[in-house]
């Protein structure tokens, strides 16, 4: 390469702005010159131009224009910011007027090594940084499009990074690869600062399956009402919160408006972190809106107080880990975020889903995150579900789904578990496994199910002979089977809303104390303070009193145990109590629900009663029970039988 005092030589006959400059190469399509046709020198020593056609003429004169116009721009923005290692303007117009294509120009630019003139301009690698309290922060603020300083806080944050806090940032950066090429975009188009991205690192290190002490979710650790007063759908299919896209978007609206109300983007990340008014009264209080000093002010919880700091310090090491002791070695990069969509017109199975597309359940549930069981939500044509697949396989999806026939298909319905409930008596009902439910809402076992809990249903289309389920059905006990899930024997089962432990019932133990007779009471079904006082001819503040209740009446649940100081004769007090098989019972109540038949004692099966229930009260097994009553299936037990407790 020619010395550069020999270009700038070159550069003192480039003739003036009044001179003719050649013009770039033809774009494609065009025809291109001969070699014959290639610039000359003339007699005076100035660069002649070959022959131009004129529509090509009017079309490079048109981008030369704007290129000079953007250059000039460039050299004189370089100047202002860095005048000992940007050329001066003079020489970029001397350059300029060489036009974009000139050989010489294009040497005069690989000799100045000059990163502002070329069209690749990352900035150059940070020098490795050993002394942070020695650090020039202003040396990469234009790197950012965000504000960054060096205070204190960030150095101690960096250097948690660098030491205990290690692995966390490893995966972080890790998984950052796949996540900002989608959220900065979206940052950029609602008119944020690209490295707000920086946020969703500290807040969850780019999890959507991140959930925290608050019950914040997702990427960007919305809790429940804020996600959803920022357009997140959380129902019983989706959390909205958990997608990266459509997180993004919300999150880009709130701190746009945090912004706006409070005027920096420390503070409006600190109202990110603690809400908005806490910090608005900060700085109402204290007159300020500099950070740092309202950092130093009580009246913010220390969380808040380095949330900015670590933003800061997270940003500083994520865009230069190797000047911050990082080696490219230590990060498992993942390859950014690219799918298909197809739209669904109804809830569909997210196997079928994935067997369709050729892919596996786990790649479906890893683009779709918002999905909080094992298909997607009910839809319409109207209004579909729009389902994220793998790149480049929505084509073979839509043609393998087509096919499917009815059998290879689940409906889906939503249950409500109510007091007494089974798993296996919901699966029998809807005509489906107990696995496959266990299955769909992602649980491993149940033994009890809770009351009020709702759990998705799938139902079979189509069956086999003899009235085997076959198909769709079947897959889905055989992949349930084979993740772990296990169904609890039906006798095993524990009806929903059954009391855990002991429950004492009526009156449990009578006893003298200081020659007062004291009756230790266990709140059945449908009592009420009232009702117990009545019982035992005393007032209902006497029983507040004895029991610490507080003054206003408060629902009482069954089991509770309460003391009672009856006024009546101990002769005539409350009946003899019992224990049986770990559960209180009166005696004489016993006595009279389970009058003794010939061959034993009888109950009378109460609603709400299960085989399970009445074999705890009587010490005996299910087992038992159904083989002295002759019941083959304990499901289909009435309500009002007469059980014999006892073998024949």
């Amino acid at each position: 390469m020619p010395p550069l005092s020999l270009l700038l030589l070159a550069l003192a006959s480039v003739p003036s702005a009044q001179g003719v400059a050649p013009k770039p190469v033809p774009p494609p399509g065009v025809r291109a010159l001969p070699s014959a046709e290639a610039p000359s020198l003339t007699a005076d020593g100035s660069l002649a131009a070959p022959p131009v056609p004129l529509e090509e003429a009017e079309e490079t004169e048109e981008v030369e224009a704007e290129s000079a116009e953007l250059e000039e721009l460039r050299a004189l923005e370089g100047a202002a910011l860095d005048p000992e290692s940007k050329p001066n303007a003079e020489m970029m117009q001397s350059l300029r007027r060489l036009g974009l294509t000139n050989p010489l120009r294009l040497r005069m630019l690989d000799a100045l090594e000059e990163p502002t003139f070329r069209e690749d301009d990352t900035p150059p690698a940070l020098a490795r940084i050993t002394d942070l309290s020695t650090f020039d922060v202003s040396l990469v603020k234009d790197r950012f499009d965000i504000p960054v300083d060096m205070q204190p806080r960030v150095a101690e944050y960096i250097q948690f990074f660098q030491g205990p806090g290690r692995k966390w940032f490893r995966k972080w950066m890790a998984r950052s690869t796949r996540y900002l090429p989608v959220m900065q975009p979206i940052l950029e188009s609602r008119g944020l600062p690209r490295d707000t991205v920086y946020l969703a690192m500290i807040e969850s290190g780019f999890s959507a399956h991140a959930y925290s002490w608050a019950h914040a979710a997702g990427p960007w650790q919305f809790i429940s009402s804020t996600g959803k007063q920022y357009g997140l759908k959380q129902d019983f299919w989706v959390d909205e919160r958990r997608d990266p896209i459509k997180a993004t978007h919300a999150a880009a609206a709130y701190l746009k408006d945090l912004y706006g109300e409070l005027g920096h983007w420390y503070l409006a990340w600190a109202g990110y972190n603690t809400g908005s008014y806490r910090v608005r009264k900060m700085v109402e209080r204290y007159g300020t809106r500099d950070w740092w000093l309202l950092a130093e002010e009580k009246g913010l919880a220390k969380e808040t107080k380095h949330y900015v700091p670590k933003l800061i310090a997270a940003a500083l090491v994520a865009k230069n880990p190797a000047a911050f002791g990082f080696s490219e070695e230590e990060f498992q990069y993942e390859s950014a975020l690219e799918y298909d969509e197809v739209k669904l017109t109804d809830a569909t199975d997210l196997d079928v889903l994935a067997r369709s597309a050729g892919v596996g359940v786990a790649d479906v549930q890893e683009l779709n995150p918002e999905l909080k069981r094992w298909c997607t939500p009910p839809a319409t044509a109207a209004k579909p579900y729009v389902l994220r697949l793998p790149s480049g396989t929505a084509t073979r999806f839509a043609e393998n789904f087509q096919k499917l026939s009815p059998a290879d298909r689940l409906t889906f319905r939503v249950h409500t578990v109510k007091r007494g409930d089974t798993l296996s008596q919901i699966a029998q009902q809807y005509g489906t496994a107990p696995e496959a439910i266990l299955q769909m809402n992602r649980l491993k076992s149940a033994r009890t199910l809770k009351v009020r809990a709702e759990l998705v249903i799938p139902v079979p289309t189509g069956r086999g002979g003899n009235g085997a389920v076959s198909g769709a059905l079947a897959t889905k006990v055989a992949q349930a089977r084979r993740s772990g899930v296990v169904a609890a024997r039906p006798e095993d089962e524990v009806p929903a809303g059954t009391p855990k432990g002991p429950v004492a019932a009526g009156p449990v133990k009578t006893e003298k104390v200081n020659g007062r007779t004291r009756v230790t009471y266990g709140v059945q079904e449908g009592d009420s303070l009232w009702l117990i006082a009545n019982r035992f001819q005393v007032s209902v503040d006497d029983m507040k009193k004895w029991n610490n209740l507080p003054r206003r009446n408060r629902t009482l649940s069954v089991g509770t145990l309460l003391m009672v100081w009856p006024s009546e004769p101990a002769g005539t007090g409350p009946a003899k109590v019992e224990e049986r098989g770990g559960t209180i019972v009166v005696a004489s109540a016993v006595a009279g629900q389970a009058p003794a038949g010939p061959k034993g004692k009888v109950h009378t099966l109460a609603e709400g009663e299960t085989l399970w229930s009445v074999a705890q009260r009587y010490n005996v097994s299910v087992e038992d029970i159904m083989k002295w009553n002759r019941i083959k299936d304990h499901r289909t037990v009435p309500t009002g039988k007469l059980l014999s407790l006892s073998a024949p």
